[in-house]
């Protein structure tokens, strides 16, 4: 068992995650490349949030764009270095101090914003990737509103199989703005023993009917949406699609 403050994502996780879940990133890559169709034209740089393994950097990379992939947890960085290697950079960042790079464009799917600590976190993160954004520029989030929680109130637990791999989640909503994965993990060792980890995942839901207001004080014109193209999302998971003023 690992303290409470470890960071979200360690190895073993990280890698569950890399091999078993990414259908987020399948879903919405074509929206969000959709979107991004005019910073390729211009050959913009486009600056990931939370790229997680990188799953999303890589349909990225491959439809052409410059990208600076970045995201809080070590071990997934591990892997996306594995994953993009020509990204032009894979690098720590975590909201809301460290500073984000400027961009022709800021993208994020899998809601890493709702893994700050809190609501002021969030929209102190927004405020930064807002300022970050050059003229012009494309924002591209998606993140976990009020909703989420209401309609997963009475969610059972799951597991998942892997090869080598289990992964058990049990799942509670202590409170409407709060989201919590209580997660047990068993990973095969190279001697072909198992080994247990165990990490809490506590997400800040918040209101996205405010989120646009939060940003046009920061020069970004955005609106939430369903979807950021023809997929769709998980219920309460938002698109926060938007561009910086000129």
């Amino acid at each position: 068992m690992h303290p409470p403050n470890a960071p979200y994502y360690r190895p073993d996780l990280a890698r569950i995650h890399h091999l078993g879940f990414g259908f987020h990133a399948d879903a919405t890559a074509p929206g969000v490349l959709a979107l991004l169709a005019p910073v390729r034209e211009r050959d913009g740089l486009v600056v990931e949030i939370g790229c997680g393994s990188g799953l999303l950097t890589r349909y990225l990379a491959d439809a052409g764009h410059r990208v600076v992939a970045t995201d809080a947890s070590p071990a997934m960085l591990d892997l996306a270095r594995e994953t993009v290697r020509e990204a032009e950079d894979i690098r720590q960042l975590t909201l809301p101090d460290d500073p984000v790079p400027d961009a022709d464009a800021i993208v994020g799917v899998g809601h890493a914003l709702n893994y700050l600590p809190d609501e002021d976190s969030i929209h102190r993160s927004l405020a930064a990737i807002a300022e970050a954004l050059r003229p012009g520029g494309l924002l591209a989030i998606d993140l976990c509103d009020l909703e989420w929680g209401r309609v997963r109130e009475d969610e059972l637990p799951r597991g998942w199989v892997g090869d080598d791999w289990a992964l058990v989640t049990r799942f509670s909503s202590p409170s409407p703005v709060s989201y919590v994965r209580e997660m047990t993990m068993f990973t095969r060792n190279d001697d072909g023993s198992w080994r247990r980890d165990d990490e809490r995942h506590d997400n800040v839901l918040v209101d996205t009917e405010r989120v646009p207001g939060w940003l046009a004080a920061h020069g970004v014109d955005a609106t939430v949406r369903g979807a950021f193209g023809d997929e769709t999302l998980p219920a309460g998971l938002k698109a926060v699609v938007g561009s910086k003023r000129s």
